[in-house]
């Protein structure tokens, strides 16, 4: 008996030796696996790189890939931690971790480890040398793993929070520190979404489409085409292993936010629109939309700015957008008056009589006050109807291209601007009336507060004269218009 962990060590010795870098040899060798040709190729990046996400559609056997991994890496490094993860119990032990133990009962390997249902360990070195399942609901599950040899594992990773990916990258600071992620992708925001998109250089990305795998059901595929639509977000997710146009619940679908990061617009017209969202100190951004026509210019954001900076640097872009454009006769500055930016609108106004600039109007918007008075049975807020406003033209602009005419509406190339955008959702009050996505319940999902979108869609209000008598408030020139 005392014998059996030394024999244990030598046969993982030799395994190590032979398979190190080739997990498609193990898994033919050593677990009777017959990876199929995307598979082989994801299995290899897992070996060769440091981070590989894999999106696909349903059936294609991305959960034995990942249970062949988990076995490979637990067999072929020393010492090592393997942690998988789901966003649920059920998908974590009933599938993946069900997964795990039905390749390993019939492996070369399995009497060197030992399974149980929350761990499969090397036997004889319980403590250091192990893999474990940790459900993907809070961070600190993800906490505390440190080891010269680990490796990541998460499930269905579009629906874990970023919060907890955000543990997880954290934790994988070693260069033999490995992440793989997998699953539908549902959703068109977060890091899995990113891990293919604007974080794609940092990753080994990997597409699996249903209709192209040997292991899944002719049949299946075309009811689910028959039944939604080939162009159908569900057909796009559950099939193609494409994101979805749009989160079913998303305010503005991201097809429309792209389309205008991608044209080129002539900036057209006399005045220029600045939109500028307030944010005093924190990790908020305090940002300035420019815009002319319908041509948003490049995005001025800052951090931990008082009131009195942000001020200036509004009066600095206008004056430095004013000489690039000679051409240019009016300057309408549209500020989130909530909170603090309540201050910015006051100096403003101060600079703006000081300093005689006639032509320069300071357009306060409250995003929590009622819409404006002939939207108000459409939407909840202020803040809602200028969004929706954003929402309209880009629409309408997507509806053009879609004829093949000139899209006239460009948006600058920022990724996360076309972010912000498109993953504010919406909801449909008591009353019938649409309401966004509150940002505090947006920071509760692990997303950043809007300030770009923000900003880009007040410098979009445009302002008209009131059909109904009002009493004068405030400024001249808050009496005689409204935000519209």
């Amino acid at each position: 008996m005392s014998n059996k962990p030394h024999s244990v060590v030598a046969s993982f010795v030799q395994i190590i030796d032979l398979y190190w870098d080739d997990p498609v040899a193990f898994a033919e060798d050593m677990l009777g696996f017959d990876p199929d040709d995307w598979q082989k190729s994801a299995m290899m990046d897992v070996a060769n790189h440091r981070f590989t996400s894999v999106r696909s559609g349903q059936g294609v056997g991305k959960t034995a890939f990942e249970a062949a991994l988990v076995i490979w890496f637990l067999c072929c490094r020393p010492n090592p931690k393997v942690v998988c993860t789901a966003p649920t119990r059920q998908q974590l032990h009933d599938v993946l971790w069900a997964e795990v133990a039905k390749w390993l009962e019939s492996s070369m390997v399995k009497n060197l480890l030992k399974w149980t249902k929350t761990k499969v360990y090397m036997i004889g070195h319980e403590e250091r040398w192990f893999a474990t399942a940790r459900t993907a609901t809070k961070p600190e599950n993800m906490a505390g793993f440190h080891e010269d040899y680990m490796f990541f594992v998460v499930d269905e990773a579009s629906g874990v929070a970023d919060p907890i990916m955000e543990t997880i990258l954290g934790t994988l600071t070693g260069p033999e520190n490995k992440l793989l992620m997998c699953g539908n992708p549902t959703r068109t925001a977060g890091i899995f979404y990113d891990s293919h998109n604007r974080d794609r250089s940092r990753f080994r990305t990997h597409k699996v489409d249903s209709r192209k795998s040997k292991r899944t059901s002719r049949e299946n595929i075309q009811m689910l085409i028959d039944k939604y639509g080939a162009e159908s977000d569900v057909v796009r997710v559950r099939v193609y292993g494409e994101f979805p146009k749009a989160e079913a619940d998303a305010f503005i679908a991201l097809e429309l936010a792209e389309l205008a990061a991608g044209a080129k617009v002539e900036p057209v017209g006399e005045t220029l629109h600045l939109g500028v969202d307030v944010a005093r100190f924190g990790d908020d951004e305090t940002v300035i939309a420019p815009r002319i026509g319908m041509k948003v210019f490049k995005l001025r954001c800052y951090n931990k700015q008082d009131t009195m900076v942000t001020a200036g640097r509004v009066i600095a872009v206008a004056r430095e957008m004013l000489r690039a454009f000679p051409h240019l006769r009016k300057v309408e500055i549209k500020v989130d008056d909530s909170g603090v930016g309540g201050g910015v609108t006051d100096r403003l106004n101060e600079v703006i009589r000081e300093e005689r600039l006639n032509d320069w109007t300071v357009i306060p918007i409250n995003n929590g006050s009622k819409p404006t008075y002939d939207e108000e049975e459409h939407y909840d807020n202020r803040g809602t109807e200028t969004w929706a406003n954003l929402r309209d033209i880009l629409q309408e602009a997507f509806s053009k291209h879609l004829q093949g005419k000139v899209v006239d509406v460009e948006l600058p190339n920022d990724e996360r601007l076309i972010t912000q955008l498109t993953q504010r959702k919406y909801r449909m009050t008591s009353k019938g009336k649409i309401a966004l996505e509150r940002k505090e319940d947006m920071k509760k999902r692990g997303l950043d507060s809007p300030d770009r979108a923000d900003a880009v869609v007040l410098s979009f209000v445009e302002i008209r004269k009131r059909k109904i008598n009002a009493k004068v408030v405030g400024t001249p020139a808050a009496a005689s218009i409204e935000s519209w």
